[in-house]
This record gives C-alpha cells, structure tokens and sequence, in this order.
C-alpha cells in the first residue's frame, strides 16, 4: 500500500500531510517531511483532511472526525488517546495525563512528555494541549509559537461562546 502526501496551508505554517490506505498517517510542521516522492503527491487524497482543518481553524471544530492511523508502542497509543480526551480549549499537565493513565512514580512525567512529543498527528491529536506543571508552555515538535498560536485559537473561540 502506498504512502500519499499533500500540503496545507494553516495559520501556524504549510503542513505536510501523510497517509496511506485512506488514514491518516502523519501531520509534519515546516521542515520536517523530507524525503517524500513527488510522485505520491495526491491533493485530492486529503480534501476531506483540509475541510477539517479549515474548519478547526475557523474556529467551526472541536474535534476531528478523520481515520487515523497512530503507529507507536502501545504505550504510545494509551497516551494519544488520553490527548484526544482533553477537551478544546483545555490544558492539562504531563504529570496529570500521567495519573490519568494510572502513573504515579516521579519518571512518570517524562515518559508521558516522551510520548506526547512522538504524536506523529499534531493538531489532530491534540499534544498541543498538554503543559508543564507550573503552567509552563514546554516541549512542542512544531515550536512554542505554534503550540501558542494554537492555545491561544482555542480560547479565542471559547470566548465566543
């Protein structure tokens, strides 16, 4: 089965979307999607994976409804499902999705942040989310500007409300 790839164009940079048979596979930020074959270029592969993210960005969607495909340890996984539980516009700690997933030794936190930092899908899981204990923004793959950038969208659209 071959991997597809595209590119949109978001408010926090040019993504690089990654999928194959149909799943999204991956979400990269600026500068990290090298190596991918011009040939498996697919746009139309990913409409429904921009009309989403347009909609998230205008602030019209909460949450995504997409096929995703998380590859990682099943660890990994039991942490990318605790990111999709916090709610929109909501923070929490690593330390607290830790003692979410029954975790309570002192390392526990680092290998919770570990995982978080793995999420092959940002945005769509939402690891932006996730902050240190003293309400810190620490530890985002596509920078704290973006992880900002994408907090600050979410309360904004609270605000709305």
């Amino acid at each position: 089965m071959e991997t597809f790839w595209s590119t949109y164009e978001s408010p926090v940079g040019e993504l690089t979307l990654i999928a194959r048979g149909g799943r999204l596979r991956g979400v990269r930020f600026p500068g990290e999607a090298n190596g991918l074959a011009p040939e498996l270029r697919q746009p139309a592969e990913f409409a429904n994976v921009a009309r989403q993210l347009d909609e998230y960005f205008a602030g019209q969607r909460r949450e995504f409804d997409l096929a995703v495909e998380l590859e990682g340890s099943d660890f990994q996984r039991e942490v990318w499902a605790q990111l999709r539980e916090i709610p929109f516009g909501s923070t929490v700690s690593y330390g607290e999705l830790a003692k979410r997933l029954g975790l309570a030794e002192p390392e526990a936190a680092r290998d919770v942040g570990t995982a978080v930092g793995r999420t092959p899908t940002p945005i769509v899981v939402p690891c932006h989310r996730v902050i240190g204990a003293n309400g810190d923004l620490v530890g985002y793959g596509g920078g704290l500007e973006r992880k900002r950038a994408l907090l600050d969208l979410e309360s904004s659209q609270l605000a709305l409300l």
